[in-house]
């Protein structure tokens, strides 16, 4: 059942989803995330890390693992990666490697609330990334993993571990797993309206008449 899911967030777009969330009274919308690397739409399960100042990181046993590597390993074909930077610091929270890495195991993207670095390298593997800012400085001796599949801010949105993510162009949407399934009745009934209205047009009927008090009322 979640796959189809998934299928069917991948065949709509960022704002169909908004629109179903609004209509629905639900929250999940974040802006400022920008389409930075590849130009595909990307729809999938969330996995999730977040990322503190280096001295804030908890002390962990065992050898050291470089940030995000968990994340890549944990995360299934068509999966998006969300990352939680919001230090504050001007520090990668994502770079190439990890983008050629997300990118073999079958990663749909990365959607970063904080800077990326090595963007050539991601729109040289048409790796699709999302995020706040860019930058060339490492994450080296400035932040550190505080934790893997734990809620996450993005914006204003809490993101938990195996919700759902959608980006695009104009945007990018979380929607909460127990939502998905009205979420999606709601989003693709809105998208079909739309689709109407492109054919009407097409068919001569003037616009004001196709944006009138049909489209007014949408979301009610």
């Amino acid at each position: 059942m979640a796959d189809d899911f998934v299928k069917r967030l991948n065949r709509l777009d960022c704002c169909a989803v908004s629109d179903a969330m609004d209509k629905l009274g639900l929250a999940g919308g974040v802006s400022g995330l920008g389409q930075r690397a590849s130009t595909r739409r990307i729809a999938g399960r969330v996995v999730t890390y977040k990322l503190v100042p280096k001295d804030q990181a908890p002390v962990v046993s065992g050898p050291p693992r470089h940030l995000g590597t968990t994340a890549i390993e944990a995360a299934q074909p068509g999966d998006v990666i969300v990352v939680e930077q919001r230090t504050g610091l001007d520090a990668g929270s994502w770079g190439g490697i990890l983008s050629l890495a997300a990118k073999v195991r079958g990663v749909a993207g990365v959607i970063a609330d904080g800077p990326v670095r090595d963007i050539d390298e991601a729109r040289g593997y048409d790796f699709p990334v999302y995020c706040r800012s860019l930058t060339a400085r490492t994450a080296r001796g400035r932040v550190a993993e505080a934790f893997t599949n734990e809620p996450v801010t993005i914006g204003e949105i809490t993101v938990h571990p195996g919700d759902y993510a959608i980006a695009d162009a104009s945007g990018v949407v979380f929607v909460r797993a127990d939502d998905i399934a009205r979420l999606l009745d709601a989003a693709e009934a809105i998208a079909g309206r739309e689709a109407a209205m492109a054919r009407a047009l097409m068919a001569g009927q003037p616009v004001s008449q196709v944006m009138g008090a049909d489209y007014e009322h949408m979301l009610r």
